[in-house]
C-alpha cells in the first residue's frame, strides 16, 4: 500500500471514527463529570492561541477559569481540572484502541518486511536456499522486562483489548457499554505494584496475545518456507521475562518472588496448552484419538491443580501416539491441528518465558566479601585470592548465616537448579551483571555458584555482563578479551556450546554519552567485539536493552537491525521492551505478529540480500567519529551546566515518577535526598525531558555536530553519509521522531525565568538548529515526512494531551510559587503524567 493511499485510509477509519466515537463519548453521563467534554474544546483552543501569543500555563489556565465557567475557589477550580484529567486519560484510551483496530487494514501482507515480502524477494534474486539456510541459524529473541512505563491497570488494559475488537466490528451498542465502564473505572493504582503484580500483568500478555500471535507466525513461515527437507528450529522467535528475576535496584524482588514468577509462568503456559486442546478435542473426536488426548488433558490438569512434574517432552510424546492414530485409522483428518500446538509446546515448553536473573555488580562485590570473611574469617585479601579460595571450598555456604541481600544472592543462585527442574532448562539459564565494566563482575557470579554447592557440570547458567555507560562500552574489549583467555572461563563456556551473549545498554548509554555518541559507541563495541569473539572461537549474541523512544535506543527499532552490516554479528536479534511499548507495539495479536515479523525478517534479510549502504566505508567512519565527538562534548557541556540538574528537579516532573505508583522499583539509585546525575535512571530521566514536551535526549549535540560540519565546508560529505549509510540515515530519522514530539511554546515563559531563562535558551536553540538543519539534510519540509502515518497520530495525540500539558505546568507554577493547596498540586501533576504518558506511547 502506497503512502498516500494509507493516509487517506488512516483518515477514514482512524480520524473520522475518532471524531464519531468521541462525539458518543462526550455526551455520556459520567459520574461528576457533566459538561467536561464540553468545556475540553475550550481549554484546547485557550492553550493553541495562548502558547503562540507566548502566555503562561497560569495565565491560559485562569483565562479559562475566568472566561469559560463561573468557579471562584481554588478547590472548585483544581476538582475541575482533576475532572479533565480523568476525561483526557479516557479519550487517549479510545484513540489507542481506535487506532489499534485500524492496524490490521493499514498493513498488508505483502508490506516490506514481510515473511510473504521476504518469500517473494527470495525467489526473484534465487535466495530461496540461502534464506532458509539463515533461518536454521537465527532467533529473535524479545525480553519482556517490568520497568515503569505502563501507566494502564490492568482493569483498563482488559476494557482497551474489548474496546478494540468492539470498535474492529463497530459494534456501537457494546462501544457505548464499554465506554460508560471507561468512565467509572479507576485508572490510578492506590499502592505501588507489587513485583508479582508486574509479573501477572504481563503473563496476561504472554497467555492471551503471544502465545497465539507467535504459535500463528510460526506456522506462516513454516508454511511460506518448509519443505520435505527443512524444518524450522523451535528456538526461531523466544519470549525473555524480568518481572520477578530482575533486582538491580528494586528490594522487593527476592528469592521467593522469583521462584514465585516461575511457578506463574509455568502454570499460565500449561493453562494455555489446557485450553488449546480443548479446541483441538473439539474436532479429533475419533476413536482412539480422542482416548489419548483425553489422557493428555487430565496429566495437564494434574500437572496445574496439583502442581505436579509434566515436561514438553511428555506432551509431545502424546501428540505423536495420537497422531499416529489419526494417520493410520482416520485419514489424517485435521491433522494440522495437532501439527500446530505442537509446535507451540516445543516453542514455550514448560517455561512460556525464559526468566532472567539480573543484579548490579556492586552488590556482587558486597556478597563475595561477606561471604569470604564469614568463611576465611578475614577481610584481608586479593581479589583473585578471595575468587580462587572460594571455588575450591568443599562444603556449600549457609545462606542462613547470613542477612539481606548477601543471604537472599545464594538463595537465589541455590534455587536456579530447582526452577530448571520444574520449568526446563529455558525456564532460567542465564544471569545479568549490571554496570559491568572488570573481569571480576563476571567470574563473581560463576563463584556465587560454587559457594552454594554447583559443581562445574551442575552450572547451566549463561553468564552475561552489561555494558551500559561510556565506561562501560569503553572496557568492553578488554575485559571479554581477558575472559575468554581464562582458563576457568574458558571452560565454563565450552560447555555453554561456545556461545557469550552480552549485553548492551542504550538507555543509561544515551544519558551518559548523548544520542549519536552512545549509538556510535555501541555500534563500535558490537564490531569489536564481532571480531574479538570470532579470533576465539566464541558465538557472539548481542543483547539490546532499549526502552520506548530513540532517546533510550528505542523508535523504528527494526530500521536499526537492517542497517548493520557484515562487521557485526548477526546470529541472534534480542532486546528488551517494556511497558507502553509492550501494549503499543505488541498489545494486540495483529501488532505483535506483525512487529515479531518485522524483526525476524530485518535479521535474516540483513544477511542474505547484501546492501553496500549497509558497509561504512573508512572516510564514512572518520566522519561519523568526528561528528559523534562534536555532539558529545556539546552533550557534556549541557551535563556540567550548573542548571542541568536544578532545571529538572524545579520545572520538570522528576521528582513526581516515584508518587505515580505504577512500578516496584524506586525511581532514583542510591539514598539520601540530593539528586545526583549519575543516581538518575534512565527512565524518569528522558521521561521528564517527555513530560516538558522537549525529549532532549532523542537529539540535542546533533544538529550543533552538523552545523560545525557545515560552517567547515563540509556539509556535503554529511548529506552523502545520510544518502550512504542506512545506519546513519536510521539515527537521524529517529531523532527527527523525538524532534516531532516536541513543543517548545508550552515552555516559552521559562526563557524569562531569572534563574532557568538562560538554559532553556540552550536547549531551544538546539532544538531549533537541529530541526532546521536535519530539514536540509533530508529535504524533507517537515519533520517525519516519510512516516505520514506516525505523523498523523502524534498531531492528534498531541492535541488530545495540550489541555493536560497546560494543566501540569500550572501545578508546577503553582508549586513553584509556593501558592495554594500543596498537596492537591502534587497530585495534579503526578496524575496527568499518566494521559501524557500512555498518549505518547515511547515516552519513556
Amino acid at each position: 500500500m502506497r503512502h498516500d493511499q494509507r493516509a487517506e485510509k488512516f483518515r477514514q477509519i482512524v480520524e473520522n471514527k475518532f471524531q464519531i466515537y468521541n462525539s458518543l463519548f462526550m455526551s455520556l453521563p459520567y459520574d461528576k463529570m457533566t459538561n467536561i467534554g464540553m468545556l475540553l474544546p475550550f481549554l484546547y483552543e485557550e492553550s493553541k492561541i495562548g502558547y503562540e501569543a507566548g502566555k503562561t500555563p497560569e495565565e491560559i489556565v485562569e483565562e479559562f477559569f475566568k472566561n469559560h465557567t463561573d468557579l471562584q475557589t481554588e478547590e472548585q477550580k483544581t476538582e475541575l481540572l482533576f475532572k479533565i484529567i480523568q476525561y483526557i486519560e479516557r479519550q487517549v484510551v479510545l484513540f489507542d484502541s481506535i487506532e489499534d483496530a485500524a492496524f490490521p487494514n493499514l498493513h498488508s501482507e505483502s508490506d516490506n518486511g514481510t515473511v510473504t515480502n521476504m518469500y517473494e524477494r527470495s525467489l526473484e534474486v534465487h535466495k530461496l536456499k540461502k534464506i532458509r539456510k539463515k533461518l536454521q541459524d537465527f532467533s529473535v529473541k524479545i525480553v519482556f522486562t517490568a520497568h515503569p512505563t505502563q501507566f494502564y491497570p490492568n482493569s483498563v488494559q482488559r476494557i482497551l483489548h474489548d474496546l478494540r475488537n468492539a470498535i474492529t466490528t463497530d459494534s456501537v451498542t457494546n462501544i457505548d457499554m464499554l465506554l460508560q465502564q471507561l468512565g467509572k473505572t479507576p485508572f490510578v493504582n492506590k499502592e505501588k505494584p507489587t513485583p508479582i503484580d508486574e509479573a501477572l500483568s504481563i503473563i496476561y500478555y504472554l497467555r492471551y496475545v503471544y502465545y497465539d500471535s507467535i504459535g500463528e507466525l510460526f506456522t506462516k513461515i513454516k508454511s511460506t518456507f518448509g519443505s520435505e527437507h527443512f524444518h524450522l528450529h523451535e528456538d526461531l522467535i523466544q519470549l525473555g521475562f524480568w518481572p520477578g528475576g530482575d533486582r538491580d535496584g528494586n528490594p522487593f524482588v527476592t528469592a521467593d518472588v522469583t521462584k514465585r514468577v516461575a511457578e506463574e509462568l509455568r502454570s499460565a503456559i500449561l493453562k494455555a496448552y489446557y485450553n488449546n486442546l480443548k479446541s483441538v478435542r473439539r474436532r479429533l473426536s475419533f476413536r482412539g484419538v480422542s482416548e489419548v488426548l483425553g489422557i493428555l488433558s487430565s496429566e495437564l490438569y494434574t500437572a496445574i491443580f496439583r502442581n505436579e512434574k509434566i515436561e514438553a517432552g511428555d506432551i509431545i510424546k502424546r501428540l505423536d501416539e495420537a497422531e499416529e492414530i489419526l494417520v493410520t485409522q482416520h485419514n489424517s483428518l485435521f491433522v494440522n491441528l495437532l501439527h500446530d500446538f505442537r509446535d507451540r509446546v516445543k516453542i514455550f515448553g514448560t517455561h512460556f518465558a525464559t526468566l532472567d536473573v539480573r543484579q548490579d555488580s556492586r552488590i556482587h562485590q558486597q556478597v563475595i566479601d561477606e561471604v569470604f570473611t564469614k568463611v576465611f574469617g578475614t577481610k584481608e585479601a586479593s581479589y583473585e585470592d578471595k575468587f580462587n579460595q572460594l571455588i575450591q571450598i568443599s562444603e556449600k555456604v549457609n545462606a542462613d548465616d547470613f542477612e539481606d541481600i548477601v543471604k537472599d544472592t545464594l538463595l537465589t543462585v541455590s534455587q536456579v537448579s530447582e526452577i530448571q527442574e520444574l520449568n526446563g532448562s529455558r525456564g532460567m539459564n542465564r544471569y545479568i551483571i549490571s554496570n559491568s565494566d572488570a573481569v571480576k563482575d563476571v567470574m563473581n557470579v560463576y563463584a556465587f555458584f560454587k559457594v552454594c554447592g554447583y559443581q562445574d557440570e551442575e552450572i547451566n547458567m549463561d553468564i552475561v555482563p552489561l555494558f551500559e555507560t561510556m565506561e562501560g562500552l569503553a572496557n568492553a574489549e578488554s575485559v571479554m578479551k581477558e575472559l575468554y583467555q581464562n582458563p576457568i572461563y574458558q571452560k565454563h563456556l565450552q560447555k555453554r556450546g561456545n556461545q557469550q551473549t552480552i549485553m548492551l545498554g542504550f538507555s543509561d548509554g544515551t544519558k551518559d554519552g548523548g544520542y549519536l555518541k552512545a549509538n556510535w559507541e555501541i555500534y563500535k563495541a558490537k564490531e569489536v567485539l564481532t571480531q574479538l569473539s570470532e579470533q576465539n572461537g566464541i558465538k557472539v549474541v548481542f543483547f539490546d536493552g532499549r526502552g520506548g523512544p530513540p532517546a533510550r535506543g528505542g523508535g523504528k527499532t527494526h530500521d536499526f537491525y537492517a542497517s548493520q552490516g557484515k562487521t557485526i554479528a548477526n546470529n541472534k536479534i534480542e532486546l528488551t521492551i517494556q511497558g507502553q511499548t509492550i501494549t503499543s507495539i505488541f498489545g494486540n495479536k495483529e501488532q505483535a505478529k506483525y512487529n515479531f515479523e518485522q524483526l525476524l525478517t530485518a535479521g535474516v534479510e540483513n544477511d542474505v540480500f547484501k546492501n553496500a549502504k549497509k558497509e561504512l566505508t573508512e572516510k564514512e567512519r572518520a566522519l561519523i567519529i568526528k561528528l559523534a565527538d562534536i555532539s558529545y562534548q556539546k552533550y557534556s557541556d549541557l551535563k556540567a551546566h550548573p542548571m542541568f540538574v536544578p532545571y529538572l528537579q524545579e520545572m520538570s516532573t522528576l521528582e513526581y515518577y516515584g508518587k505515580t505508583n505504577i512500578g516496584s522499583r524506586p525511581s532514583k539509585r542510591g539514598g539520601g535526598n540530593e539528586l545526583k546525575f549519575e543516581d538518575l535512571r534512565a527512565i524518569p530521566f528522558v521521561g521528564s525531558w517527555a513530560q516538558l514536551k522537549q525529549n532532549v535526549p532523542g537529539f540535542f549535540g546533533f544538529g550543533f555536530a552538523m552545523q560545525k560540519m557545515k560552517e567547515q565546508g563540509r556539509f556535503e560529505e554529511v548529506r552523502e553519509l545520510y544518502k550512504g549509510s542506512d545506519f546513519f540515515k536510521t539515527l537521524v530519522l529517529n531523532s527527527m521522531m523525538s524532534m516531532n514530539k516536541t513543543y517548545f511554546p508550552l515552555t516559552y515563559y521559562i526563557k524569562n525565568n531569572p534563574k532557568f531563562g538562560a538554559f532553556w535558551n540552550v536547549l531551544f536553540d538546539e532544538y531549533s538548529l537541529s530541526k532546521e538543519i536535519m530539514l536540509e539534510l533530508t529535504g524533507f519540509k517537515m519533520l517525519q515526512q516519510e512516516d505520514p502515518l506516525s505523523r498523523k497520530s502524534v498531531k492528534i495525540r498531541e492535541k488530545i494531551v495540550l489541555p493536560l500539558l497546560s494543566i501540569q505546568q500550572y501545578a508546577l507554577m503553582k508549586l513553584q510559587k509556593g501558592e495554594g493547596n500543596k498537596e492537591a498540586y502534587e497530585k495534579l501533576v503526578t496524575r496527568s503524567l499518566f494521559g501524557n504518558i500512555n498518549a505518547s506511547r515511547n515516552s519513556a
